[in-house]
């Protein structure tokens, strides 16, 4: 099944900037060749749903075996079977109706 994730990962315990394990866990998702977006609060990522949460987790342990104590992650999930549908189709479709 094909997903869409928006992934927000943030190490606690480890200061105030997080620049460091967000660039780690960006390598991950790159290494995975999957389709991605980073934008200011996080990282769009679409593909097939074994290997979006096989990523995820990579980056968990990723940023632990970092030194981050404690993780808190907001993970928001999109799925459909009516039709396949990227992240440049959603933009496009609200920027056709502006």
């Amino acid at each position: 099944m094909k997903v869409m994730v928006d992934l927000c990962v943030v190490p606690i315990g480890v200061g105030i900037s997080l620049s460091k394990y967000i660039a780690e866990c960006e390598k991950i998702i790159r290494d995975a060749g999957l389709k991605a977006h980073l934008h200011p609060y996080g990282t769009v990522i679409e593909g097939d749903w074994d290997q979006v949460f096989s990523t995820v987790k990579k980056c968990h342990q990723k940023v632990h075996s970092l030194g981050s104590p404690r993780i808190f992650t907001n993970l928001k999930i999109g799925t459909r079977t009516d039709r396949e549908q990227s992240m440049e189709d959603k933009i496009r479709s609200v920027n056709n109706k502006l």
